[in-house]
Parts: structure tokens; C-alpha cells; sequence
């Protein structure tokens, strides 16, 4: 598991790079917490990777909160063939691009170009747009993650 401090670091830089103000805060929780909270704010009784969680406008200085399921990233980075810090990196900037207002299953394709871009920017490897693409191509599965809208 990373350091507080690496991963604090990485959000600042990663947040910067999305040229998202406002400070964000990570809960790096369970399976099971986490799909309590997709049940809760999704309706999607299933775990996921990350949830984002963008601020009411009313709250200044604040510009959401993301959810990442340590296991799920876990397991994950071993399919990948990386370190789990290396996962949680990706899950936070996949998060970021959300609160910063980003949807790719509405946006044609413009979340998954600012991520590949970013993704090189912070030396990250394949994204989890392009993940589920290659690994879903033609059958028309995608795995559940996303931002919960206010």
C-alpha cells in the first residue's frame, strides 16, 4: 500500500493536470463499502473500482470526494501487472476527470482522449476507459463505475 503522502502528492499533481480547483477527498474503503455506496447513490447493487462524488456549487472551495475499493484495485493491479499504488493512481485520476464534470458513457469519447493524455503526462499505463474497451469490444459489457451527479 503507498504512503498518505505519495498518494496526497500524486492528487495534487493529478488534480492540477485536470485544472480542477478545490480540495478533494479520498476514501480509500472495501468491496463492501463501496458498493454500499453505489447501491446508495447509484442504484448499482455491485461493487466497483471508483465512485466520484462532485460538490453542490454552493459549496466553495470543495470539489467532491472519491471512493476507491482498495480490493477491487488490488486485484486489479495484478491483472494489470502493476503495483496497487500504480492502480490507485489510475482509479484517482479516472475520479478526478469526473468531478471535474467528464462522463464517458455520455461524452463521445472526450473523457477517455483527456485521460489517455493525462495518463502519459503522470506516467500512468492503459486507462480504464481503454481497459474496458479492449476488454469488452463487440460484446457490449461495461463495468460500472462513474460519478454520482447531485
Amino acid at each position: 500500500m503507498p504512503s498518505a503522502r505519495t498518494l496526497s502528492r500524486f492528487l495534487s499533481e493529478a488534480a492540477a493536470a485536470v485544472r480542477l480547483r478545490g480540495q478533494v477527498t479520498v476514501l480509500l474503503t472495501s468491496d463492501s463499502a463501496i458498493r454500499r455506496l453505489n447501491r446508495q447513490f447509484r442504484g448499482k447493487n455491485h461493487a466497483t473500482d471508483v465512485l466520484s462524488f462532485p460538490a453542490l456549487e454552493m459549496v466553495e472551495g470543495v470539489a467532491g470526494d472519491l471512493a476507491i475499493s482498495v480490493e477491487t484495485a488490488r486485484m486489479q493491479a495484478h491483472e494489470q501487472g502493476h503495483a496497487l499504488g500504480t492502480e490507485i493512481k489510475v482509479l484517482m485520476l479516472h475520479g478526478l476527470l469526473h468531478l471535474a464534470g467528464y462522463d464517458h458513457e455520455k461524452d463521445h469519447g472526450e473523457m477517455a482522449r483527456r485521460e489517455r493524455l493525462l495518463r502519459g503526462r503522470l506516467g500512468l499505463p492503459q486507462g480504464l476507459i481503454e481497459r474496458t474497451e479492449n476488454r469488452d469490444q463487440g460484446s457490449g459489457i461495461r463495468k460500472a463505475r462513474g460519478s454520482v451527479r447531485p
